[in-house]
């Protein structure tokens, strides 16, 4: 028997919206241990001191090697490939010919004619077919996530990173010495344990520090010196809870729809996924409902992303996102802060007797589907989209990262956020019974965290 493609299984449900709305998939997951101390804690100490996170399971790893391995990666990415020599790392976000994201992963080139992207599986799904189809002298190897292993239980590589104000002194500490000044996404090297690894000046937070790989068979020991050497520097190890929270106050939207779903120019991608691939398990969630598939579609500029899309190259969706970039851009990527008495309603309404409660909202994390999508609404008119959600410790509010109409993009506008799905729910096994209910918000900047948007960077 034939397996199943993606395309057969939206053909199934009758549509793509019917597909991802009721997969029996929940949030993504994050597979390490859930709290060290308390997930209020490990939020602080991103901000207070420091915090290591263990990025070792979670993220698909894809090499990419061959003479072609550029002209594969620049066919499909948005971003300038001149002078990618190896220095730096990319947000590498790839879209389809009508200019809509299909994810976005950090790209490494780190020697000639072989790359690294680490993420989630759609980009590296959309990699490896056109790899495999377009014709290009390169060949992919991937190391799956801990999640979707189906070979060897160990990873090739961990990955870690060390981030807050006192991140520095710990990485100085294990380094024996001051490390060479980095730009943003600058790649570079130091000692730790006796060993060369390599580093990236990245994190999730937003705050300084960072990331460094190598081995997995090395992972244990240059984790257990990291959390020696930061004893003294109030360094805490950071568990999934708090972890799944970490892009509220940095502004990343890690959660875009891939779209592949919908368009004749998709449809051998389609068939070419599996029915059991990330974008045939996926599950949609959230009060955000349309019948259309494409209204759930993200541009670059939709996910803060213009600053890096490059018109230096010929790369797919490139003629549709010269339009948007020419001044037709519709929304703007914000942070809303909910507020506090409208979610302490929706906590309320659990206690009630009579009716059907308000969808819980988990903490920290409030995310319940893989794909979130909620309504942000404004005098009665939908405005814009609320995706990823949770408490912070820090600003001692549920924070959102969100995508709203320019004209109320404007810090301090107020707006109602409607949390729940429509008709009680849908057939997500965890998504209980539930009314929906409004929420008012107030949109902030994005990033929210003050050292993320003003220093971080630079």
């Amino acid at each position: 028997m034939s397996k199943r493609s993606l395309e057969d299984a939206i053909n199934a449900a009758g549509s793509a919206v019917k597909l991802l709305r009721n997969s029996q998939l929940g949030a993504y997951v994050y597979p390490v241990r859930a709290e060290y101390s308390n997930w209020r804690d490990e939020q602080h100490a991103w901000r207070e001191t420091c915090v290591l996170f263990d990025q070792s399971h979670h993220m698909t790893d894809m090499d990419v090697a061959g003479p072609d391995t550029l002209k594969l990666l620049e066919r499909l990415g948005t971003n300038s490939f001149a002078n990618f020599d190896g220095s730096r790392a990319k947000q590498f976000s790839p879209c389809n010919p009508d200019g809509y994201v299909i994810g976005d992963v950090i790209l490494f080139y780190l020697e000639k004619d072989r790359a690294t992207l680490v993420g989630r599986p759609s980009v590296m799904n959309w990699v490896q077919y056109n790899c495999e189809t377009g014709g290009y002298n390169a060949k992919v190897e991937r190391d799956e996530r801990t999640a979707d292993r189906k070979g060897p239980p160990v990873r090739k590589r961990y990955r870690y990173q060390v981030q807050g104000p006192t991140a520095m002194k710990v990485l100085e500490k294990l380094n024996g010495g001051p490390l060479p000044s980095s730009r943003f996404f600058g790649l570079g090297e130091m000692t730790l344990a006796g060993r060369k690894v390599k580093t990236l000046r990245h994190g999730m937070a937003g705050e300084p520090g960072l990331e460094i790989w190598g081995p997995f068979a090395e992972g244990e020991e240059i984790r257990s010196a990291i959390v020696e050497a930061g004893h003294e520097f109030g360094l805490q190890q950071c568990g999934a809870r708090a972890y799944s929270t970490n892009a509220l106050e940095s502004g990343w939207i890690p959660s875009p729809l891939p779209a592949v779903y919908s368009g004749e120019a998709m449809k051998s991608y389609r068939q070419w996924l599996s029915d059991d691939s990330y974008e045939a398990t996926a599950s949609l969630g959230g009060s955000y409902y349309s019948d259309r598939i494409e209204d759930y579609y993200l541009t670059p500029y939709d996910l803060g992303y213009g600053q890096n899309v490059k018109f230096d190259h010929d790369f797919i969706g490139r003629g549709a996102l010269e339009k948007i970039a020419s001044g037709n851009q519709r929304r703007k990527k914000v942070t809303l802060a909910w507020d506090g008495a409208a979610v302490a309603k929706v906590i309320e309404s659990l206690f009630k007797r009579d009716g059907l409660p308000g969808k819980f909202i988990e903490w920290p994390s409030a995310v319940y589907a893989t794909l979130p999508y909620d309504k942000i609404v404004k005098d009665g008119k939908t405005v814009g989209i609320s995706t990823f959600a949770g408490y912070s410790a820090n600003e001692r509010l549920i924070l959102s990262l969100a995508m709203i109409d320019v004209e109320y993009s404007e810090p301090g506008t107020e707006v109602t956020l409607v949390w729940g799905e429509e008709g009680g729910g849908s057939a997500k096994p965890n998504v209980e019974r539930h009314a929906q209910m409004e929420i008012r918000a107030t949109v902030g900047p994005n990033p929210y965290a003050t050292n993320a948007r003003t220093a971080y960077r630079q």
